[in-house]
């Protein structure tokens, strides 16, 4: 495992890089059509869940100095809420900007000081037990992250699909 710069990471890099695998198990084998059904028009669709997975991806990055912008962060931004009215991107497109974006952010979690994490990261929270910095805004992150794919691995056995396979991809280092 990589070692990261700041030891307050060492929770959120193994989460950051298991979700990573997470994310390309749980959609693995899904159609371009199912990840557009939603259920009884109550839930959220498949790529609505992948594109506010990325969303997190990207604050994060933006949160670490990155200039990468999400191309379908009008779609997405802060959990904004579907609109059956909109033409979403495909899964496929999703599943590309995923791996654009997820190296890069990564890399700079690996670089990341104490200073940085301890930094006011300012969320209306206002919870006295919730200290609002960087450091905690990454564990928000990483905590919806796991909330999505928890909800994507529901969607994979209502729509048929066999449950997610935990075949680890050792090439994906991110």
């Amino acid at each position: 495992m990589d070692t990261p710069k700041s030891s307050k990471l060492e929770i959120i890099i193994p989460a950051f890089r298991g979700h990573s695998q997470n994310l390309m198990m749980v959609l693995d084998g899904i159609s371009e059509e199912h990840a557009l059904k939603r259920i009884e028009g109550r839930t959220n669709h498949i790529v609505w869940m992948v594109g506010n997975f990325l969303d997190m991806r990207y604050a994060m990055g933006t949160v670490l100095g990155l200039k990468e912008e999400f191309e379908f962060k009008d779609f997405f931004f802060q959990g904004k809420a579907l609109d059956e009215s909109l033409k979403y991107p495909t899964l496929q497109e999703l599943k590309e900007s995923f791996h654009k974006i997820s190296p890069l952010v990564y890399k700079r979690l690996l670089e990341t000081t104490d200073e940085e994490l301890d930094k006011d990261f300012p969320m209306g929270m206002n919870i006295e037990f919730f200290p609002e910095n960087v450091l905690n805004f990454f564990g928000m992150c990483i905590g919806r992250e796991d909330y999505l794919s928890g909800q994507i691995g529901l969607m994979r056995r209502i729509l048929n699909y066999e449950g997610m396979k935990y075949d680890f991809d050792e090439n994906m280092k991110y």
